[in-house]
């Protein structure tokens, strides 16, 4: 049997505030998407092209990025894609594909970074500590 490889890295812009919520058995789930900009050359023309990605992160990963993420700010997730199907109240076929989280980086404080602590991460947290080393800890040049 062949190997395969399902992994995702993005870099994008929360489009809307993330949704959390709780199964029936009491696992978090939070939804949100991500907008991916990129930037190209046709001919002599630059374009922009926007992509919007599905994300859903479980657990206490999902909870940390309810609390501290919003709309506007820019993060960067590592995940991999899950296609659902299913039927729909009217009997249609339904089918989405989405990225399922299970890392991910602070990387801006959006729109309203300016209103925020500055560092963009949450305070005391136990996921993302300082840097405690400095460049002269590196033991080689």
């Amino acid at each position: 049997m062949a190997s395969d490889l399902n992994r995702v890295i993005l870099v994008g812009r929360l489009t809307r505030d993330p949704e959390l919520r709780y199964t029936p058995a009491g696992a978090a789930v939070c939804s949100f998407s991500l907008a991916n900009g990129r930037t190209f050359t046709q001919g002599s023309e630059k374009k922009e092209q926007t992509s919007y990605f599905d994300c859903v992160a479980w657990s206490k990963l999902g909870e940390v990025i309810a609390e501290y993420c919003k709309k506007g700010k820019q993060i960067a997730v590592e995940g991999r894609l899950q296609q659902r199907r299913w039927d729909d109240s009217e009997g249609n076929k339904k089918s989405k594909i989405e990225v399922v989280v299970e890392n991910f980086q602070f990387l801006s404080g959006g729109k309203s970074e300016e209103q925020s602590s500055g560092t963009g991460n949450p305070p005391d947290s136990k996921y993302y500590e300082e840097n405690p080393f400095s460049d002269d800890d590196i033991p080689f040049e």
